[in-house]
């Protein structure tokens, strides 16, 4: 539950509204400036501050992999081979054995975001576990509305089994990490790997997840004013992501899927000052209802989005360190 929000998160919460436009008052024809103006910020000095030093011994590199066009079932396919850039985190001195791996999915509400706002966590993640992190930069909406982010996930996912070993990784020690939007193609992959025999997964890390859709849960009326981000915001984030698709197509909201993802270890992670809060808590209801192993942490002195604001959230080096654990414990 929710506890006092760090000074430095109050003083955060407050410039943060001055420097962004919500996203229910940006035009579609605006988003991609917005974009290039969020990454700008984001490799600015005051960016680097307060999303965090990437750990200065992980060694980073980009790769653009055309993947072969993928089926799912119920979900309209691509025609054609989809090119993505799979930006990649390693340790300094790989081992004799191979790393587990971690494949990532950014947040962003499907519609902002890229690997590099999750520096900090895929650097320390690939260093500490230690581990292979491939961070996806996945289609956007408005252009590439819902499902190309769910196809080019899956698809990004089945190359990195069929690939790990070239990376230096280890395929039957292969898990799924994703924050925010990021963690609802997350917890989708995680379901489509169970329910089609493979890649075989040994863990899922869902941070501040979106499952659902369309119902409006306790905790998004409770900080439906919220910072970084509020209901108006999650409901224009899902519009611009559905574009009219059908909210509750597992693909889309994994909690009216099969929950077959609750064969998947998973640790769920939650902010206490979160509209999204309740999303993660049904969703770890939902999988220990089907027998899952579930380990749900609730930091409720935390805003949506802390794991990339590690400069004004302290609970974030906490978070990091439990999703590293996490890691090591289900791959070994």
């Amino acid at each position: 539950m929710a506890s006092p929000l760090p000074l430095r998160t109050r003083v955060f919460a407050r410039v943060e509204r001055f420097v962004n436009t919500p996203i229910d008052q940006t035009s579609r024809e605006e988003i991609p400036a917005r974009r290039t103006k969020r990454a700008k910020l984001l490799g600015s000095r005051l960016g680097r501050f307060v999303s965090g030093t990437p750990h200065p011994d992980a060694q980073v590199s980009d790769r653009l992999v055309e993947l072969a066009p993928v089926t799912i079932p119920g979900v309209a396919p691509e025609t054609e081979p989809v090119t993505l850039r799979v930006r990649l985190y390693q340790p300094p001195t790989p081992g004799p054995e191979p790393l587990p791996v971690v494949v990532l999915f950014h947040g962003g509400g499907w519609v902002l975001g890229d690997p590099e706002q999750n520096e900090w966590l895929a650097t320390h993640l690939a260093v500490q576990t230690p581990c292979v992190v491939a961070s996806i930069a996945y289609r956007l909406a408005p252009e590439h509305p819902y499902p190309a982010g769910v196809l080019d996930s899956w698809a990004a996912l089945r190359w990195v089994a069929e690939n790990a070993e070239e990376l230096g990784g280890d395929p039957a020690a292969l898990v799924v990490v994703g924050d925010s939007a990021g963690g609802n193609l997350a917890a989708v992959v995680a379901a489509l790997a169970a329910e089609n025999g493979g890649p075989s997964l040994a863990g899922q890390a869902l941070i501040y997840p979106a499952v659902e859709m369309e119902a409006v849960l306790p905790s998004e009326i409770e900080f439906a004013d919220a910072p970084v981000l509020t209901s108006r915001g999650m409901r224009a984030y899902v519009r611009l992501y559905l574009d009219g698709a059908d909210p509750y197509a597992p693909t889309a909201a994994p909690l009216h899927g099969s929950l077959a993802g609750a064969q998947v270890p998973a640790l769920i992670q939650v902010a206490g000052h979160d509209p999204l809060r309740d999303n993660g808590l049904v969703y770890a209801e939902a999988l220990q209802g089907k027998g899952g192993d579930v380990t749900l942490t609730d930091y409720g002195d935390a805003v949506h989005g802390f794991l990339s604001l590690p400069g004004v959230s302290p609970s974030a080096s906490r978070a990091r360190d439990e999703i590293v654990a996490f890691v090591r414990r289900v791959t070994r």
